[in-house]
């Protein structure tokens, strides 16, 4: 192989770094996005199992508009359980599966976050290799 072939080879090799870095650092942040919703409901169940009935809220309905509410029953919660199916827990149950589902998102995000590190590790070396076949060929 000569040396414009290797060079172009590493060129292309680092393009292809480039784009899974990118996939993976915008995989990262939806992962953050959702272990923030999921940590801002874990914080409303908190706070509603300490309210008193009838205790009047401000509910968001989505794109920062909120509507007044008054607790009927906070001794209920309905949550996702997956596939569209919705059950009703208790609010200690509710955070217990709240917990788990942040758990598991942050052991994802960690498994990305040495993904994006070894990736960027490989397309170091594959630069330094590019910049010595550059050097060689201005000689």
């Amino acid at each position: 192989m000569t040396n414009d072939d290797e060079l172009t080879k590493y060129m292309v090799l680092i393009e292809q770094y480039k784009e899974q870095l990118t996939t993976l650092e915008t995989q990262t942040s939806y992962l953050q996005a959702a272990i923030a919703d999921y940590s801002k409901a874990k914080i409303t169940l908190e706070n509603l199992e300490n309210a008193d009935k009838e205790s009047e809220l401000l509910f968001p309905i989505g794109g920062n508009t909120f509507i007044e509410a008054t607790t009927k029953n906070t001794s209920k919660v309905l949550i996702d359980i997956g596939g569209g199916l919705i059950t009703e827990k208790t609010p200690d149950m509710a955070i217990k599966k709240i917990e788990n589902r942040i758990d598991d998102l942050q052991k994802n995000q960690e498994k990305l976050i040495e993904m994006i590190q070894r990736l960027q590790n490989e397309a170091t070396e594959v630069s330094a290799k590019a910049q010595q076949l550059l050097g060689e060929k201005e000689k």
